[in-house]
């Protein structure tokens, strides 16, 4: 997964995330595993074999939540209509689940399910498969199968056991099924040479629902680190600094002792099952599912519920060993085959990143066809859904823009989130929390013939979720980033961390206000003093300087002149302290202020304080004809997204501002915020635009 993609992802890489051949791995999979993201695999027998419907679907939901909340990327494996998927899609995941005719597919069932074109869910020996084929270390279960009870006599030994002797995958369960016979097991993992370590403090083996089997394990890890290192030396390809060994490696995570309570109930009906099973005469591969219904049936559900909670639990911890692999793996990269890993390759390993850190809005934009609104009455007009959130738009922007972002936001877990992660496929979400019990933010907009806002209204609770504790969790990548972006969403707590963290490592800030009411944010306290950019309407200037207990004019001023004169004014004194100041005047243009350089401003992030006069540079818009206007809720973050997209290519001021210009534009064009049509050759000066560009005007700014 870290560093080097197997052949198998290059390939899918290479052919635009099409399948190929007999594999198809996700978009968001392949993306996580060429950025050197923590990934990680799930089976999906459990979907298929191991719960009823609907219970198999949510809880499917549940354990990709709980991945995506740690900071990983899940990779649900399953097979549908022959074909190995790694990454299952919501309605994917609902297919396997409501399917009455799948398979269990373990090694042995691949060649037969693929070349019939069947569907079916993987076990832990065929997720371990196609896991290692694309690239995952480290893959989580409920609990791996073993030698079955008088195995001495019948043989019957669990695929997954020869399989972790043979793949070398991180296998992360809560340890063996107790139908089993877990002495007998333990002994066959010995002899396949697969390491096994107890996760916690304990060296008890866990049995299951049980936190003790009567067994110790050979081994034990305290927490995800120490697991890491363990993957990393055991079997892992990292220079020197890994044996090799191509077998695989069992992490045996306890039942949480508040689910355990229960085991001895549990553990009694298994038993009567078992016995129930033999003497009806049931063998082989219907054993586990008809002990488990029984189980579940004897225990009044106890035993589901155990069962969901002991999966929840490994995947939070299978997820958390995910990220510390892959930083591990990130830093074994950097050394050079007996060398010192040198501050330069740090630098170029870590500061990779723009992060942009703001809000996520499922939109709907209703326009009229009338010139005005009657309002109590229904009026003609066009309704239709789109995804916006400030912080989402510059992400998508950046994104289409080729630039390498990370998002850091918050969605629920309903039917909205599912639309934006999939209208999403092309960005990193990987730090996008869902949480339980919380609804995607969403936004209703209505607005005018011309394209101009009449009203909007939001539900926008989920933002202040995007709290200070969960954002610290990106510290390092914060430390390091080449630009880090804060939308006005974002809690107050939020954006001082942040800002206080981007001050104490000189990483620029920008910061878009969204509205006139949250513009105030950093202004609260002296974390404005950390911004080098911000990109305000004139009214939102005037809550900055009110904040700062600044004059403000009580009427915002009408004519062009007018407003460019009361922007710089405005903007003079942020320029204490912040590089730039990139007002927004709609259909006007823009004014950016700031440091003059070569007849402009300056964008790049300086190093040195001011040195030279402050200018306000005047950029009129592109003309654009009413009729065409379909959407204005994005244009000003393309423009922002357009001008950041220039900044961090090293550009000029003048075509860092044309950039956004015309990514203004085409944002006018589509019923998107961003436009699906917007790339780095539709928002080229030289190519995009042939008109002559309208002359940009210069204002000194008094000292």
């Amino acid at each position: 997964m870290l560093g080097k993609l197997s052949s198998t992802v290059q390939r899918f890489v290479s052919t635009s995330c099409r399948s190929e051949g007999l594999f198809k791995i996700h978009p968001t999979v392949i993306k996580a595993i060429s950025e050197r993201q923590p990934v990680l695999a799930l089976e999906s027998t459990i979907i298929t074999h191991g719960m009823p419907y609907p219970q198999n679907l949510s809880t499917a939901r549940e354990v990709e939540d709980i991945v995506r909340a740690e900071g990983a990327t899940p990779a649900t494996v399953g097979i549908l209509e022959g074909t190995v998927h790694v990454g299952l899609s919501s309605d994917e995941l609902e297919f396997l689940a409501r399917s009455e005719s799948t398979h269990k597919v373990s090694r042995r069932d691949l060649p037969y399910v693929i070349s019939k074109g069947l569907s079916g869910g993987t076990t832990v020996s065929g997720t371990m498969i196609a896991a290692h084929k694309a690239g995952i270390p480290i893959f989580v279960t409920g609990g791996i199968g073993g030698v079955h009870r008088d195995g001495e006599n019948t043989l019957d030994i669990s695929a997954d056991l020869t399989e972790l002797g043979r793949t070398p995958i991180a296998v992360v369960s809560a340890g063996i099924k107790s139908i089993l016979d877990i002495g007998r097991t333990l002994e066959f993992l010995e002899t396949q040479g697969v390491c096994v370590a107890t996760y916690g403090e304990s060296k008890s083996f866990p049995a299951f629902f049980s936190r003790q089997s009567g067994y110790t394990s050979p081994y034990h890890v305290t927490n995800a680190k120490e697991a890491a290192d363990l993957i990393v030396v055991f079997n892992f390809t990292a220079g020197t600094l890994s044996l090799g060994l191509q077998s695989g490696l069992l992490l045996a995570v306890p039942i949480p002792e508040e689910h355990a309570a229960a085991g001895q109930q549990i553990e009694e009906a298994i038993q009567a099952a078992v016995t129930e099973a033999r003497q009806k005469g049931i063998s082989g591969r219907d054993v586990t599912p008809f002990i488990l219904q029984r189980v579940n049936e004897l225990t009044k559900g106890q035993s589901l519920r155990a069962n969901i909670a002991l999966i929840h639990n490994n995947a939070k911890v299978g997820s958390q060993i995910a990220c510390a692999l892959s930083e591990h793996m990130k830093k074994c990269e950097d050394y050079p085959k007996g060398g010192r890993r040198t501050q330069e390759m740090k630098n170029q390993n870590l500061k990779h990143k723009t992060i942009v850190i703001g809000g996520v809005n499922v939109d709907f934009i209703a326009k009229g066809t009338t010139k005005e609104f009657v309002f109590g009455q229904t009026n003609p007009g066009s309704v239709c859904q789109s995804f916006g959130g400030v912080g989402r738009n510059i992400a998508d922007c950046l994104s289409r823009l080729d630039h390498n972002i990370l998002f850091i936001s918050a969605i629920g877990t309903d039917s909205h989130s599912e639309a934006v992660l999939n209208y999403c496929k092309h960005m990193d979400t990987g730090a996008v929390a869902r949480l339980q019990v919380q609804r995607t933010a969403t936004y209703c907009a209505v607005i005018t013939e011309s394209g101009e806002l009449s009203l909007g209204l939001g539900d926008m609770d989920i933002h202040q979720q995007i709290t200070e504790k969960y954002v610290s969790k990106y510290e390092e990548k914060l430390s390091s980033a080449s630009l880090v972006v804060l939308d006005g969403n974002v809690p107050v707590s939020t954006i001082d961390y942040v800002c206080s963290l981007a001050k104490k490592s000189s990483v620029p800030v920008w910061y878009e206000p969204t509205d006139a009411d949250k513009a105030c944010k950093p202004f609260l306290s002296d974390s404005w003093k950390a911004l080098t950019h911000t990109s305000p309407n004139l009214a939102e200037l005037c809550t900055m300087n009110r904040t700062l207990c600044l004059p403000t004019p009580e009427v915002l001023p009408s004519s062009l002149v007018e407003v460019l004169s009361c922007a710089a004014a405005l903007s003079r004194p942020l320029l204490e302290y912040l590089q730039c100041v990139v007002v927004t005047l709609g259909a006007l243009g823009v004014l950016v202020c700031g440091e003059h350089q070569a007849g402009t401003v300056g964008l790049q992030p300086r190093k040195h304080k001011r040195r030279g006069r402050l200018c306000a540079v005047y950029y009129p818009a592109l003309p654009v004809c009413p009729e065409e206007t379909v959407n204005v809720s994005g244009a000003g973050d393309s423009l922002a997204g357009g001008m950041m997209a220039g900044i961090l290519q090293g550009k000029d001021t003048d075509t860092c501002v044309r950039m956004g210009l015309l990514a203004a534009r085409l944002s006018l064009f589509s019923p998107h915020p961003i436009s699906p049509a917007l790339t780095a050759d539709a928002i080229c000066p030289e190519r995009a635009y042939t008109q002559p560009w309208p002359k940009p005007t210069c204002m000194w700014m008094e000292s």
